[in-house]
C-alpha cells in the first residue's frame, strides 16, 4: 500500500486511464473534472509517505497499535485482519517534495485548453488521518523530537500549506480534503473507547480543527477549499461508523474556516457557507428516483432557511448536490454491484438534476 516505487508500464496504464476518464467527463459535461484518483491504491495514498519525517509502517498489529475500539479497526478485526498499515512519524515533519503535484500534473495536460484547469479537482488526506487512529503516543514516536500533539500538527500544518501553495502555482484552484473520521466523533464506540484511553474526544476534536485553520489560514483568495465527510466507503458497502452529525455539525459550520441524515444538522450552517449534499449513492447500483433526490434536496433548503430566515429559493444557493463519497476509495472495490456504466448514468443524472434545480448555475 506504501510503496512508491511505481514500474513505468504501470505509469503509462494510469496515464491512459486517466486521459480516457477526463475525455469521458467533457463530453457528457460531468463537473468538477477529475482524475479518478487512478494514480493511487487507495485515496490517501502517497502524501504523508513524501513528508520528511514519516516513516511507512506496513503490518502495525491490530488492535494493540490502534486506539481503543476504534470502529475501521475493529471491523478489519471482525473481516479476520491481524494488521493494519499506517504512517508514523519519527523524526521532524518537513516539506520537502509535493506528494500530489506529479498527479495534479498529470491531470492538468490531459486537459485541451487552459481555461479548464479551473473546473478541475484534486483531493488529499485529512492532516489527522494517520493520527485519530493511533493510539495515543504512536503517532509520533519519542525519537521524533516532538513533545505533544499540538507541535505534530503545528509542523504537518505547515506542509499542507506548503502543498496548496504549490499545487496552486501550478494552476490548480479547486481542492477537496477528504476527512472521514471527523464522522466518528458522532460514534459512541469511537467516544467510549478514547474515554478508555484517557482521551477527551472534545479536546481532540478542537484539535484537528484548529489544524484544518492553520493549513488554510494563507490559502490564495481564489483557491477553492471543501473538506468532505462519509461514514466509509470500502469495499463490501462496508459503513464503519453510525450517529447523528449532530453532534459535530455546530463545530465544524461554524468554528472551521471552510467555506463550503436528517438535514436538521444543517441549521447551523452560517450564510456565506456551502454545503453538497451527497445525495445519490455510490454503494448500491440501482439508479436513484429522480424525484425523491430533489424532493430531499428542498427538505435541506427548508431546514437552511428557517435557520437563516430566508427563502427556500435563496437556501438553495448555499446547498449543492453530488455521489456520497467516490465510486471507490480504494482499488480493491466500491459498492456491490456497481459498473463502470452505472456510474456514469448516477453522474449525469446528478448533472441532470443539479441543472433543474439549479438553472443558470455554473
Amino acid at each position: 500500500m506504501y510503496s512508491l516505487e511505481v514500474p513505468e508500464a504501470v505509469r503509462e496504464v494510469e496515464s491512459q486511464a486517466v486521459r480516457d476518464v477526463v475525455r469521458l467527463q467533457l463530453e457528457k459535461g460531468i463537473r468538477p473534472i477529475t482524475d479518478g484518483e487512478y494514480a493511487r491504491h487507495i485515496y490517501y495514498g502517497g502524501f504523508f509517505e513524501k513528508l520528511s519525517g514519516f516513516e511507512a509502517r506496513p503490518d502495525l498489529p491490530i488492535p494493540d497499535a490502534f486506539r481503543t475500539d476504534f470502529p475501521t479497526t475493529t471491523g478489519l478485526a471482525r473481516m479476520g485482519a491481524k494488521t493494519r498499515a499506517a504512517v508514523v512519524c519519527t523524526g521532524r515533519i518537513e516539506y520537502k517534495e509535493s506528494p500530489y503535484l506529479a498527479e495534479w500534473l498529470a491531470l492538468r495536460d490531459s486537459l485541451p485548453e487552459q481555461h479548464l484547469w479551473k473546473e478541475a479537482k484534486m483531493t488529499i488526506p485529512t492532516p489527522n488521518y494517520q493520527h485519530i487512529q493511533l493510539k495515543p503516543g504512536t503517532a509520533w514516536t519519542p525519537e521524533s523530537g516532538y513533545a505533544s500533539d499540538q507541535e505534530y500538527f503545528d509542523d504537518l500544518a505547515k506542509c499542507y500549506a506548503a502543498e496548496l501553495r504549490t499545487l496552486y502555482d501550478h494552476g490548480l484552484r479547486n481542492i477537496q480534503i477528504d476527512d472521514p473520521h471527523l464522522t466518528y466523533f458522532c460514534s459512541p464506540q469511537f467516544v467510549e473507547g478514547c474515554a478508555k484511553d484517557g482521551t477527551d474526544t472534545d479536546a481532540l476534536l478542537d484539535l484537528y480543527i484548529r489544524t484544518h485553520n492553520q493549513l488554510l489560514a494563507n490559502k490564495p483568495d481564489d483557491l477553492h477549499m471543501g473538506v468532505h465527510l462519509c461514514r466509509g466507503n470500502m469495499a463490501g458497502s462496508t459503513h464503519w461508523v453510525s450517529g447523528s452529525y449532530e453532534k459535530i455539525a455546530y463545530k465544524l459550520f461554524r468554528e472551521t474556516d471552510y467555506t463550503q441524515r436528517g438535514f436538521e444538522p444543517l441549521r447551523f450552517l452560517p450564510r456565506g457557507k456551502n454545503v453538497v449534499l451527497g445525495l445519490v449513492s455510490t454503494k448500491r447500483a440501482e439508479l436513484e428516483d429522480r424525484g425523491t433526490v430533489i424532493a430531499s434536496i428542498r427538505e435541506a433548503a427548508a431546514v437552511v432557511a428557517a435557520a437563516q430566515e430566508v427563502s427556500v429559493e435563496e437556501a438553495l444557493g448555499s446547498l449543492a448536490l453530488s455521489p456520497q463519497c467516490g465510486f471507490s476509495s480504494s482499488s480493491l472495490a466500491g459498492g456491490v454491484g456497481m459498473t463502470m456504466g452505472r456510474m456514469w448514468e448516477k453522474l449525469e443524472l446528478v448533472k441532470s438534476i443539479a441543472e433543474e434545480v439549479w438553472p443558470g448555475r455554473s
